[in-house]
């Protein structure tokens, strides 16, 4: 572990205290995993106390553990099903923090919104809500960003279908979005693999 990565991993003990549930380091890099109550305040004292100063976010993004939930991922197995995860630079003291925090509903997960923080999270979290479902609690503007007003779903939930009966396109005459039978048949393929007798020198 780098003297910088320790040096921020003592600050966010002083600083933060009982609010860290995890904090783990792995790769030259350190998660904090706070409870959805502290996520705003968290946040805040991130960006505000002088010996964190975390200016910055750099990407928000949800999370789907829902097939993590089996032996082989046991750490998640109690864990809510969503989570948004957040990437946060100091300029600074020159360093870097990953912020995790599990939204407590699977039904309707709502957590609370930190554009008021970072104004850079705005788009982040449209794209989160669009894609996941994610709610973000106090966003003034949260909308579908990426997706159609009409589309139903939320693509990167795991269980989204992924075939269909319905497309949908841009129609350039209609200069709108126009949802049409698939034109391409549904198939599945499953790959052949032929290999020689000797296949890279194994005998």
């Amino acid at each position: 572990m780098s003297h910088s990565i320790q040096t921020l991993e003592a600050a966010l003990h002083d600083v933060l205290g009982d609010k860290i549930q995890h904090l783990d380091s792995a790769l030259g890099e350190l998660t904090l995993t706070v409870a959805p109550v502290n996520y705003h305040a968290v946040a805040q004292t991130l960006r505000d106390d002088a010996r964190l100063g975390f200016e910055q976010l750099i990407d928000l993004c949800g999370l789907d553990y829902s097939q993590y939930k089996d032996g082989a991922h046991s750490k998640f197995t109690d864990a809510p099903r969503f989570a948004v995860v957040s990437h946060l630079l100091s300029i600074t003291h020159n360093w870097r923090l990953r912020v995790r925090t599990f939204v407590v509903s699977d039904d309707v997960p709502v957590i609370a919104s930190v554009n008021d923080i970072w104004n850079s999270a705005n788009w982040f979290e449209r794209e989160a809500f669009d894609l996941f479902g994610i709610v973000f609690e106090g966003h003034l503007d949260l909308r579908r960003i990426l997706t159609d007003y009409g589309f139903i779903g939320h693509p990167f939930r795991k269980d989204f279908p992924t075939s269909g009966h319905v497309e949908m396109r841009y129609d350039a005459e209609q200069k709108r979005v126009v949802y049409q039978p698939v034109t391409i048949e549904p198939r599945e393929i499953t790959p052949r693999i032929i290999r020689e007798d000797n296949y890279g020198g194994i005998h």
